[in-house]
Order: C-alpha cells, then structure tokens, then sequence
C-alpha cells in the first residue's frame, strides 16, 4: 500500500530523512515512532505531497506521489498535524465546506460519516461548543469523507484524556475490522501503539533503526522464563551443553543462537527435572523504545525498490505544496 524508496529529505544543511526504505502493506495497523525531529512528519508529509524530498520516491498503493499524485492520493484520508476548522460555524458545516477542497460530497456521506463516529447529535452545534475529544471525532470524520482505503493519522491522541483515548482506540480497530482500511498510526503515546498496531517502523535522527512486529519488538532476544526444581543445577548443566549461554534472577536462561525452547524441554527431562513452566520472556514496547533511543544509530533498511530512485526537485523550495 506504501512504498518509501531511497528517501531523503534535507531541509537547508538539516538532514531529516537518510534513505529511508519501507514497505508497509495494505490491512495493515502500521505504528510509525519516533522522537521528535526524527523524521515522521516529513516522512507523512511527504506521502501527503506537501513535502517533496530531495531525493528517492513514495508511492501509494502503486501510484507515485510525485508524478502522479491525484491518483495516488485519491483514497486517502489524514489526520496531519492539528486540524483546524471554523469555530463559527457547525460540525456539519465545517465539513461541508472542507470536502470542497477535494470534491462536492454529497450531504448522505457527511451525515454518514458523522454517524460514525458519534457525532449526529452534535452535528449542528457551533464547533465552539465542541470538548477536544469531539473536535478529534470530527477530524477523523473530515479523513474519512472520500471513503479511504488509507487512512495516515499524526499524532491523533494528542490532548486526549484516558476516556478519549480509549475511544479513539475503540475506533481505529473498528476501521481496520469492519471497512480494511490500511492504517498508518503516527503517535507518542506507546502504550496504544503497542494495544493497536500489528507492525512498527522507529525512526531515529531521520534513520530507520527498526521495522517488523510488535511481537518481534517486544520479546526479548533469546530469554527464556524457566520454572523448574534446582533451578541453579539445571541452568548450569544446560550451560554445560552449550544450550544456553546465560542465566539470571533465578528463573531466567539465555538461549544459544538456533536453540529452540523444545530442545531444553528435552534436555531438562533427561536431566530428570521438572518444568513447570517455560515461555519467551517480552518486554513492554516502552522498554524496547527506550533501549533503542538509548544505543547508536543503527540504519535497517528493507530491501525491494524497484527500477532506478530519481533525485527529486532539485532547486526548488523544501516545503511545497501542489507543484503540477
């Protein structure tokens, strides 16, 4: 669904994307993380055709962004940076007029959308009496009038107390169930990434310094909890063995590299010791986060950009709006 090629973006002697390479796949909840100044926003604003990069290319759902960013952007809807609308005016009203921006929509589809996301009753009081949780509702409401297959949100539970917070949860997985819509999630707040989101990408000074599951991210590599009797006697034999390369806490084991959980099981029982338990340790994807801010830049990159990676407008402005 996405495709970032070779990216870079320099803003005058500011490096914020280095060759960023990711492939993010449609039905996905994709989570995109990042200090700020990493490069998320550049990274969505370039999706979005408001920030052209220095050089590579980004498609959408194989649709250049660049050369042809009509179509590529034509089933797309965003939340990216704060949404502003008219105070003065009703939450029917404000997307009345927005949707103009893009196209006439028809009246059923405003109402249809504002239905959803819990809005009806409110639709015709003036935005000033609007809490912020019902301006984010109407903001999701505004991405969701061209009837999206993607749906980029930035920094969405910005300001939102738990409550907001868990709907705005509640919403975003009910998109994703109930329409398929591919979900790039873009947020600080760690804790509903880890609650929504299948895949993530870390950005770290304009680098991707990771890509791949929540699941991946949060098991900590090669440790085992193990529950068994002489539990010191066992990890030594097994470190005997070289079946594991580490112990600790009294209830933890390192695996070594290509050792399986089953192959202890194994060696335990003809050890003749009892396990009561044994699973892969995790961590919580707060931890994981931490622990990779904290180490060097390492750059990952995935490989599979098609075809040559042209540089971009050279010797135009760095931000940019529609240039065709």
């Amino acid at each position: 669904m996405i495709s970032f090629c070779g990216i870079t973006k320099r803003f005058g002697q500011r490096l914020a994307l280095d060759d960023l390479t990711l492939d993010i796949p449609a039905g996905e909840i994709f989570g995109l993380l990042g200090h700020n100044g990493a490069g998320k926003s550049t990274a969505i604003g370039i999706l979005l055709g408001q920030v052209w990069p220095t050089s590579g290319r980004a498609s959408i759902d194989g649709h250049d962004v660049l050369g042809d960013r009509q179509r590529a952007l034509a089933r797309v809807g965003a939340i990216f940076e704060t949404p502003v609308f008219y105070d003065y005016l009703s939450g029917y009203r404000n997307l009345e007029i927005l949707s103009h921006y893009t196209g006439p929509t028809p009246p059923a589809r405003i109402r249809e959308v504002l239905d959803w996301v819990g809005l009806s009753s409110r639709s015709h009081s003036k935005l000033r009496t609007y809490s912020h949780g019902m301006r984010t509702r109407l903001a999701l409401a505004q991405a969701l009038l061209p009837d999206p297959r993607l749906l980029i949100l930035d920094e969405p539970g910005d300001g939102l107390d738990p409550e907001g917070l868990h709907e705005l949860r509640g919403m975003i997985r009910r998109l994703h169930g109930e329409f398929n819509l591919t979900i790039l999630l873009s947020s600080h707040l760690l804790t509903e990434v880890e609650q929504v989101c299948g895949r993530i990408a870390v950005l770290k000074a304009g680098c991707l310094v990771f890509s791949g599951t929540v699941v991946e991210a949060t098991r900590q590599q090669g440790w085992v909890r193990l529950r068994s009797d002489a539990f010191e006697l066992a990890a030594a034999r097994l470190l005997e063995q070289g079946l594991v390369v580490d112990q600790r806490n009294g209830d933890s084991i390192r695996l070594a590299e290509g050792v399986g959980v089953e192959e202890v099981v194994r060696a335990l029982v003809a050890q003749g010791r009892a396990v009561y338990e044994i699973s892969p340790q995790e961590q919580t994807l707060e931890d994981f986060y931490l622990a990779i801010m904290g180490s060097g830049v390492a750059r990952t990159r995935q490989p599979g950009c098609p075809g040559p990676v042209s540089d971009g407008l050279r010797g135009t402005s760095e931000m940019g709006g529609d240039r065709t």
